[in-house]
């Protein structure tokens, strides 16, 4: 067989060559819309690459973006490797401490940013030492930035890629750093192709040339989940939104024709609640991935209901970053509706690439069955999973390729993924473990509740009891009481908290996530009673 160095240029050739007009949308945060296509994306990416090299960059430097979804973002993802640079997505969200550690650990010489983040830059530029250029993606008119299409607007665009092996690294992310700093997780050109050719099985994203998808999961965050990489080789119509408002994202969906959408749970909830106080249904969408935290049952009743086909989708950033995806399984047209509900709210079955198993929580060298019942610690391995973090001393897997997740899950005979928490959030009451994932989904169900988080408080009896925080629906009543006893039929009884609090917010992490850290850092002194 021929030698055929898997490298992600290869991938933008490809989308150029054999889908060059199909469109790549982008309606930008102040209204204007701008449209081009796969090949207008490589030449825009060529120019890019030159532009680069006259900076003085060379293989293996690192680029930044402070950057939300649009078109000449996706140019940097496909500019930045073509040159043999690594692309550093940024997530804006993170803390000043955190943006200052992740830039200068990157040793980013060059920051790419939407207008939007200016008073990031501003705050942060002499913090940022090694950071030689500044370049804005969508500069005001009548700015003094160096704007993107003018900077890459200097160069012909005349150019070849940089080959190298495709073992080199072409792109870095960095974990939300819930305890520590975060973490670099530096992807390969082969394992960015191997994630995203998985990527386009049925059982995952199931894209074909007459897929639209509209990505809500922004492209700074684990790689917006590798659909940049796997709907140019498909050829898909991309429309990007680079503000996440309901309203915008809902009419583009119906003006633009949007088969296919991918975000995280609350992303969904916006959705609803646009929709419902405006009177409309929800757009025709045929296929929604719903990642990043576990969907209610309720979100997934409605999806369908819908005629959306709804599926999970379950990663990290340590696994580039799909691990498992709930795509239908053989038996899927023989279930009843309230089956395939319970079936979709699983987090689904790996894809070719990667294997998963559970250990026992006490006991990690103990390999737990797959009996749809027991509980563990989920590990995986595959291609695309990390073995070392950027610039660390030590792997960061067992010596026979398992990397501890942190998530607590049940694997069923059938492959099926189900998780049950976080191995630091769950909760351990009288020697039996409660989850509370479980819990939050099953409480967020009552009408009156917008969010809901669940941890485990010290209990002179049992160790540990289950707390649930709740944020009322505006202008929703709810009592405690009516709390548990909307649970009482929906969790075991010794599940139940022993109090529902509730608050004006819940702490989130930068990527959205509930942080449990933080929650519980602003109830330490809570104490229950026995």
């Amino acid at each position: 067989m021929q030698d055929w160095s898997m490298r992600v240029t290869h991938v933008i050739d490809h989308a150029a060559r054999e889908a060059g007009s199909r469109e790549i949308v982008t309606r930008w945060g102040d209204g204007t819309q701008t449209r081009t296509d796969w090949a207008g994306i490589r030449r825009d990416a060529l120019k890019m690459a030159q532009a680069l090299e006259v900076l003085g960059l060379k293989p293996g430097d690192k680029v930044a973006s402070l950057a939300m979804n649009h078109a000449r973002h996706l140019v940097s993802w496909y500019g930045v490797a073509g040159m043999g640079g690594v692309l550093h997505t940024v997530n804006p969200r993170l803390f000043e401490d955190q943006l200052e550690y992740v830039i200068n650990h990157a040793d980013d010489r060059v920051l790419l940013y939407d207008a939007a983040f200016q008073p990031i830059v501003d705050l942060m530029r002499d913090r940022w030492p090694n950071v030689e250029h500044y370049i804005c993606f969508d500069p005001p008119a009548g700015s003094d930035m160096r704007g993107f299409e003018d900077w890459i607007g200097e160069q012909d665009g005349d150019y070849e890629w940089v080959t190298g092996s495709e073992r080199d690294p072409c792109m870095i992310c960095y974990t939300s750093g819930t305890t520590g700093n975060p973490k670099g997780v530096q992807y390969e050109h082969r394992s960015t192709l191997m994630h995203a050719m998985a990527g386009l099985q049925p059982a995952a994203f199931n894209f074909s040339a007459s897929s639209v998808m509209l990505p809500v999961v922004p492209m700074f965050h684990a790689a917006s989940w590798g659909l940049p990489y796997a709907g140019a080789m498909a050829g898909i119509k991309f429309v990007f939104s680079a503000v996440n408002d309901p309203a915008v994202l809902h009419e583009l969906m119906l003006s633009e024709g949007v088969t296919d959408s991918a975000g995280v749970p609350t992303v969904w909830l916006a959705h609803f609640q646009y929709c419902d106080k405006e009177g409309i249904d929800l757009p025709p969408l045929k296929a929604a991935t719903i990642g990043g935290s576990a969907a209610p049952k309720f979100m997934i009743e409605r999806l369908m209901k819908n005629g959306t086909r709804v599926q999970h989708a379950w990663g990290m950033t340590e696994t580039s970053p799909i691990g498992t995806v709930g795509g239908p399984t053989a038996d899927w047209e023989h279930l009843s509706f309230d089956e395939k509900v319970a079936k979709t709210m699983k987090q689904g079955r790996p894809i070719f690439g990667v294997e998963l198993r559970t250990v026992d929580l006490d006991d990690f060298t103990k390999v737990l069955p797959r009996d749809g019942e027991t509980s563990g610690a989920l590990q995986i391995r595959g291609p695309w999973v990390v073995q070392r973090y950027f610039k660390a001393d030590e792997d960061a897997v067992t010596e026979d390729g398992w990397f501890d997740t942190g998530d607590v899950g049940i694997l069923h005979p059938d492959g099926t993924l189900q998780l049950t928490d976080r191995t630091k959030d769950v909760i351990k009451s009288g020697g039996e473990w409660i989850s509370s994932v479980e819990l939050e989904n099953a409480a967020v169900g009552h009408p009156a509740v917008a969010e809901a988080a669940c941890i485990g408080m010290p209990h002179p009896k049992w160790d540990e009891r289950p707390v649930l925080f709740v944020v009322r629906k505006e202008g929703a009543a709810c009592s405690d009481t009516e709390v548990v006893e909307f649970l009482s039929d929906k969790v075991a009884k010794w599940w139940l908290p022993d109090a529902v609090e509730f608050v004006d917010d819940i702490p989130h992490t930068a990527t959205g996530k509930i942080s449990k850290k933080d929650l519980r850092d602003r109830f330490a002194d809570y104490r229950l009673e026995g």
